[in-house]
């Protein structure tokens, strides 16, 4: 599925989100706190948006994804590697740092995806995650239901795949509380473990750090 929509993904998703992920995105890497040139794992890379953020800021990025098609969209991307997130290719404790946007919903075994983070990670090594939200009430969740799940997929079959467009919202219901998040990140050896709704629960974002 990811393979198909791989050529479009970057302009449904900046459609979908209104080009705020620009942002969330901006936000999620500068809460790494990681000095520059620090190394950094994106992990479900996708096309690349966080891992040219990562760049951006003066990190040297690598992304990984399951996805051929999506790393060979992922432009000024220069160290990409296709690679399952619960089987990562890396040598324990290489990484500074750890990005993941918008994807644990697709994983299958998700405590898995984050033991391999951890695992990759250096003691002391940080990670910075974003997904999607809901709002917990009012117009905001109404006004969201309706864009996620009835506009968004008339989006995605106008500009991309239909299927692939109605599975990704109702995705969000293979997506753990954020409670399970924490307690599932804490057993993958992550401490400080910190859950955040981005702009009235749009997004959120989980910081945490590799536990010495």
């Amino acid at each position: 599925m990811f393979d198909a929509i791989a050529p479009r993904y970057e302009l449904v998703n900046g459609l979908m989100t209104l080009g705020l992920d620009t942002r969330w995105r901006r936000r999620a890497v500068a809460d790494l706190r990681l000095a520059r040139h620090s190394v950094v794992l994106d992990v479900a890379t996708g096309t690349g948006d966080f891992a040219r953020e990562l760049e951006r800021q003066r990190h040297r990025a690598v992304g990984t994804d399951l996805s051929y098609n999506m790393l060979h969209q992922a432009r000024n991307v220069p160290e990409r590697v296709q690679a399952d997130a619960s089987t990562l290719p890396f040598r324990g404790a290489s990484f500074d740092g750890v990005t993941c946007g918008y994807a644990l919903r697709n994983f299958t075994n998700l405590q898995t995806a984050f033991d391999e983070m951890a695992r990759v990670l250096r003691p002391g090594g940080r990670l910075s995650l974003l997904e999607v939200a809901e709002p917990s009430g009012g117009l905001w969740r109404a006004g969201f239901r309706l864009w996620f799940r009835k506009v968004v997929p008339l989006i995605g079959a106008l500009l991309s795949d239909r299927d692939a467009y109605r599975y990704l919202p109702a995705s969000t219901a293979y997506l753990p509380t954020a409670r399970e998040i924490t307690s599932m990140l804490n057993r993958a050896g992550f401490s400080s473990v910190n859950n955040r709704r981005v702009m009235g629960g749009l997004s959120q974002q989980f910081l945490a750090t590799r536990t010495s």
